[in-house]
């Protein structure tokens, strides 16, 4: 698939996308990159290792945090940022946000992709704003409470639901990508289930974003902060491999590229 004014073949790859918030409150690195200067270096500091995409968030989406940014104050952090990097790196731009009018604006700053938490479902204008930007797309899965009867079909549906809605609004399947949604709507034992069956997203036909970097499915297993989640994330990183996965999003990515590179070179002796 074609992201921005790069090809990603994720059939035979898995790329990175490193994250990068200018947040003063997300759940591992609030307050660390949220000015410019920081920001950049930071940037430069996850290329330099690997990242293949930089994802450039401007609101806490972690689990159980109810304050909702207004987009003007989403706006303002990442507009600034979105820019800059763009004029100096040769990388694509991700937008983390489930606001059209945020989505709209980052765009326009020169992302290339539309990461939303949702999947479109949030606000039934993103669709159409990314049909008609022709920019890329992760549809996450979520839900509000994580209640189910059939859990992984349920997940499947979900998704597609996600997919059926920006098709409808004209975006291409070479434009769409799944993220199975770890930490989202689901219990510690709904996360470790699905990271062990990854290859039921694959069979839908679209490239998989995995994003447990640091998060709570590491952290109870290990009763570890999310400070000190670096082995727990390589793990799941090394399976989404090998489950088929094209993205990772992770925090710490010389770590994470090593991983791929060691298990690919593995899978393909």
């Amino acid at each position: 698939m074609r992201i921005g004014d790069r090809e990603f073949q994720t059939g035979t790859h898995t790329y990175i996308m490193g994250i990068l918030n200018v947040t003063p409150d997300s759940f591992s690195d609030g307050g660390k990159w949220n000015n410019l200067d920081a920001a950049l270096f930071h940037a430069e500091e996850m290329i330099r290792d690997g990242a293949d995409i930089i994802d450039i968030g401007g609101e806490s989406t972690r689990p159980g945090y109810g304050s909702i940014l207004p987009d003007g104050d989403e706006i303002a952090r990442v507009l600034p940022v979105i820019e800059a990097v763009k004029r100096r790196f040769d990388v694509p731009i991700s937008i983390d946000t489930y606001k059209s009018g945020v989505a709209k604006a980052a765009v326009k700053a020169g992302a290339s992709l539309v990461n939303d938490i949702w999947g479109c479902k949030y606000d039934r204008r993103m669709a159409k704003v990314i049909a008609e930007s022709g920019v890329a797309c992760c549809l996450m899965h979520n839900r509000k409470e994580p209640l189910y009867e059939n859990y992984l079909e349920e997940v499947k549906t979900d998704l597609l639901e996600s997919v059926d809605i920006v098709k409808k609004a004209g975006v291409a399947e070479d434009k769409i990508i799944l993220d199975p949604g770890m930490g989202f709507g689901k219990t510690y034992e709904h996360n470790l289930c699905l990271m062990n069956h990854l290859e039921i997203l694959k069979d839908l036909g679209y490239p998989v974003l995995l994003g447990t970097s640091r998060k709570s499915m590491i952290g109870l297993t290990l009763d570890l902060p999310a400070t000190d989640r670096m082995e727990g994330t390589l793990v799941t990183t090394v399976m989404g491999i090998m489950k088929g996965c094209g993205f990772v999003r992770v925090h710490d990515v010389k770590e994470n590229a090593r991983a791929i590179k060691m298990t690919e070179a593995i899978l393909q002796a």
